[in-house]
């Protein structure tokens, strides 16, 4: 009896070892799960996808190359200086017969999306910019020649149209739902070569450089590798669908891919076009501001705890928003009730919306929080214009803020620095220190000061009396002008 106890126990114990040992091998082959976004996964129950062939043939077919060509006349060279007797008597007296140089037809290569069976294509302005001739060509080596139906240089976006029907389309995507970390598939026509194919994912969004590719910015990035010749093509999600037309990248020294490329937003491309079509062209809001960022050290000396908004730095004179009273030091938090935070998107918003319409702005000045309808102008290229530059005007005494020697504005220090006439007041840094304070948040040589601490200073005197007033606190807030453009600016104080 014993025995058999001891050779069950020994049964169980041995089946326990086995159960446990059995555990620990599936416990150390278990598989990770992984999380699949449905939203952004096709046919995710079909096993791993290895291929995009079947969305790459759907969507190929549907972007094509585009050539344009323009005639640029060259400089003729004036035959009134042989009117001179300096240069006539190198000829004998007689005036010389000069071959004019001659006109050149330059040509541009790109690529296009095709939007509508009927023969719509989206590409980028600098495309097809001032073109007399453009020609599509498809896969198969057909071409047609296309009409410029209308273009918008700010945010540099064509819309051509060919005349035949049937045609293979690309779906717009609603990009406003694209993430950091997509892929994405770069489609277009580079160096000429044909229909090429390179794969990425989306590496940022919302990308500005500053209005150095185009006025109004909202990017998509990608690492997806474009080049020359793709401008105008198809950033496509793996659905197939048109999440950005393809636009710029930025190349090193050679000029080639570096990977990192740039697309306009689908959205933003289709509502360009959708204006284009219904009016001929396509109009931006303008509103006269020079908003800026509000840093938390900007929230600080505007009382603002949340830090929420764009800060006003200038307002130009006859624009709605200065009809409309909004002045400088003015923190916008909410348009038509969405909150503001960035400048760069503010923009965008105000852009987006056609001329001649109303919209609310939220604005709290001095503590007090306000409603402020503003009837939007037309963006045109006369208030989009940039400042003068800035230039050294001469000798100063140093002032009240550290490292910095400072002089009143006068007349011909205005006309020097280029000021706009409605420069009034304010003293201009005639030097600064290299380790200074000033220096180093960027202040230089020429800028105009035209507040301290809030206050309006006119000459030297004013601006050493605001600045020691608030020399307990943590920093200085100086409102600065250079050239045509007003921004604040905080200074440590140590």
């Amino acid at each position: 009896m014993k025995g058999h106890i001891r050779t069950s126990t020994a049964v169980l114990l041995f089946t326990i070892a086995l159960l446990v040992g059995a555990l620990f091998v599936a416990v150390g082959q278990r598989r990770v799960p992984v999380f699949i976004d449905t939203a952004h996964a096709a046919a995710v129950d079909q096993g791993p996808l290895t291929s995009f062939a079947p969305v790459v043939k759907r969507a190929m077919p549907a972007v094509v190359n585009i050539s344009s060509s323009k005639v640029v006349k060259a400089q003729q060279i004036p035959r009134g200086m042989f009117d001179d007797p300096m240069f006539r008597q190198f000829f004998g007296g007689r005036i010389p017969e000069m071959q004019q140089p001659k006109s050149q037809r330059e040509t541009s290569l790109g690529s296009g999306v095709i939007v509508s069976s009927d023969g719509y294509i989206i590409t980028n302005n600098h495309v097809v910019d001032g073109a007399s001739d453009v020609k599509v060509e498809f896969s198969n080596k057909e071409k047609y020649s296309a009409k410029i139906v209308g273009t918008d240089k700010y945010t540099d976006v064509a819309v051509l149209k060919i005349d035949k029907t049937g045609l293979p389309t690309l779906p717009f995507a609603d990009s406003g739902k694209v993430q950091v970390g997509d892929v994405v598939l770069a489609i277009g026509e580079p160096f000429g070569l044909g229909g090429t194919v390179t794969m990425g994912i989306v590496s940022a969004k919302s990308r500005s450089l500053g209005g150095q590719i185009e006025r109004f910015e909202d990017f998509i990035q990608t690492d997806a590798a474009i080049n020359h010749g793709n401008s105008g093509g198809a950033l496509i999600d793996t659905h197939g669908e048109l999440v950005g037309i393809n636009t710029a990248i930025l190349s090193g020294d050679g000029g080639g891919s570096e990977g990192i490329g740039f697309a306009i937003p689908a959205n933003l491309a289709r509502n360009v076009m959708d204006g284009i079509l219904k009016n001929g062209k396509v109009t931006h809001g303008f509103m006269g501001i020079v908003p800026q960022e509000l840093t938390p050290d900007m929230a600080k000396q505007f009382n603002m705890t949340d830090g929420h908004g764009v800060l006003i730095a200038q307002v130009s004179p006859e624009t709605p928003a200065s009809k409309a009273g909004l002045k400088v030091g003015d923190v916008i938090t909410a348009i038509n009730g969405n909150p503001v935070d960035d400048v760069n998107n503010f923009r965008l918003t105000v852009a987006g919306f056609a001329s001649n319409t109303t919209v609310h702005l939220k604005v709290v000045r001095e503590g007090k929080t306000m409603d402020v309808p503003v009837t939007l102008a037309e963006v045109t290229e006369g208030n989009l214009r940039p400042g003068g530059p800035s230039v050294v005007p001469g000798e100063g005494e140093k002032g009240a803020l550290k490292g910095v020697s400072v002089q009143a504005l006068t007349p011909e220090i205005r006309e020097q620095l280029q000021l706009p006439d409605d420069t009034k007041g304010g003293v201009v840094i005639t030097d600064l220190e290299d380790d200074s304070p000033a220096a180093a948040v960027g202040l230089q040589s020429g800028d105009v000061i035209l507040q301290v601490n809030h206050r309006t200073v006119s000459t030297v005197a004013e601006f050493n009396s605001a600045v020691k007033q608030g020399a307990s606190k943590d920093s200085t807030l100086l409102l600065v002008k250079r050239g045509a453009g007003t921004n604040f600016v905080v200074v440590p104080n140590k």
